[in-house]
């Protein structure tokens, strides 16, 4: 076992959510979740390995974060729990519920896929030109329409969202741009090289017999709802969700909605947290 040790982010109390962040991301990226769901629950958002603050120069495999995670379970004492995971964190949870099924009472999957699938265009100069332009005024002067319009709509930003409002860009601001500057080296070749020979699949995901709530953007460039809804079809116990005019930042261009739908799935699935 090859356990490395994790920052957490701890709030609330009663049954815990452990909340998995997405690539780059931190366990500040998931703040859209953990503040709402700690009204109510005890939110566990960790910094995985290479990520935020839990930093390594030393490579790893995408899979050693299952280790990571058992060991912050272990720690905190959590027998089983609840799993909140957005692209990168939901197929990380998948796979977790997968391997240790006693664990985990119920999934809730944001942006992601056992066998998740891209269609992203070729990214140009100007995209990266314009996407630090933008990203560097947004963060000075956070949700600025002018920039908004000028720079962000035309910049990489217009595949990670389709509500380019100031509320959506205040997100981005406070918690992506932290999370892109915190990523390591390290973390980048663990999903390049769990890529490489093919997109990383959850093994025997058919076999989950949790409760599990899938949602996805229509317009996600980064893993499509197409493979999402893919997903949802071959688990057992899953209702899903696709929402339109939305992309891979979905929670942070209609939080409320999606909060809401969350919600309304835990009130009808309470065995998923208790």
């Amino acid at each position: 076992m090859n356990r490395f040790s994790l920052k957490v982010w701890i709030d609330g109390s009663g049954y815990p959510i452990l909340c998995l962040h997405g690539h780059p991301g931190s366990g500040r990226s998931m703040s859209v979740f953990t503040e709402h769901f700690a009204q109510r629950f005890y939110t566990i958002s960790p910094d995985l390995r290479g990520y935020g603050q839990s930093k390594t120069r030393e490579n790893f495999v995408m899979l050693d974060h299952l280790d990571d995670l058992q060991g912050v379970l272990d720690q905190y004492g959590i027998d089983r729990c609840l799993i909140l995971g957005w692209s990168l964190g939901g197929i990380i949870a998948l796979e977790l519920a997968a391997r240790f099924p006693d664990r985990v009472s119920g999934l809730i999957l944001i942006a992601t896929s056992a066998r998740p699938w891209g269609d992203h265009p070729k990214i140009s100069f100007q995209d990266n030109l314009f996407t630090a332009i933008a990203g560097i005024l947004n963060a000075v002067r956070p949700g600025w329409q002018w920039n908004i319009d000028t720079f962000a709509k035309r910049s990489l930003f217009r595949y990670l969202v389709r509500h380019h409002t100031p509320a959506t860009y205040r997100y981005i601001a406070s918690d992506a741009m932290y999370a892109f500057l915190k990523t390591s080296l390290a973390a980048n070749r663990a999903l390049n090289a769990a890529l490489s020979p093919g997109y990383y699949r959850v093994q025997n995901f058919e076999d989950i017999s949790c409760p599990v709530l899938m949602l996805a953007g229509e317009h996600d460039r980064h893993i499509t709802a197409i493979s999402s809804v893919e997903t949802a079809k071959n688990l057992p116990n899953c209702e899903y969700k696709v929402y339109p005019n939305t992309a891979h930042l979905l929670p942070w261009e209609i939080p409320e909605t999606i909060l809401d739908d969350i919600d309304q799935w835990l009130d009808q699935h309470p065995e998923s947290w208790r």
